[in-house]
């Protein structure tokens, strides 16, 4: 049975489909200071495999539910089990309707976690930090020194 939510953004997608949503830790810089976050976002599928596959990752947490019962047009809701302190991802609406698309793709991936079940045994590290604001300041040090010949027709 399908639940009788249908997204005007979405109209491929229901209310009863299937989607991963994990809880990650990030950071953001402010004033030269790095501050840790805990942030809500869709995984896809894809994602979901790989991580599974031991890769180490910034996710703590991870529950399979349906869009439904964390979204209703674009109200969020936050999931059972996850901290009330917790924020959700940037563009989050748009990426959980993304996500849901690669499990109708991909069904073998809504057996890695079941609908309704929480999964905690992730390969979790923040070795290396996911910085949300994190701005990639080019400079001239930067460009490749090219050989002399490179150009030249020889």
């Amino acid at each position: 049975m399908t639940t009788a939510i249908s997204y005007a953004n979405a109209p491929d997608l229901v209310g009863d489909d299937y989607i991963v949503i994990g809880l990650a830790t990030c950071f953001i810089k402010e004033d030269g200071e790095v501050h840790q976050v805990e942030v809500i976002e869709p995984i896809p599928s894809a994602a979901l495999e790989a991580i599974f596959k031991g890769i180490p990752t910034s996710y703590k947490l991870a529950c399979g539910t349906t869009l439904a019962s964390v979204l209703d047009q674009d109200t969020q809701y936050l999931p059972d089990g996850f901290p009330a302190n917790a924020q959700f991802g940037e563009e989050f609406v748009p990426r959980a309707f993304a996500a849901a698309r690669t499990y109708k793709r991909r069904e073998t991936a809504k057996s890695l976690i079941p609908l309704g079940t929480t999964y905690t045994e992730f390969k979790y590290s923040t070795e290396r930090k996911r910085v949300l604001n994190a701005k990639r300041v080019v400079n001239k040090e930067d460009n490749v020194k090219q050989h002399s010949h490179t150009h030249k027709v020889l």
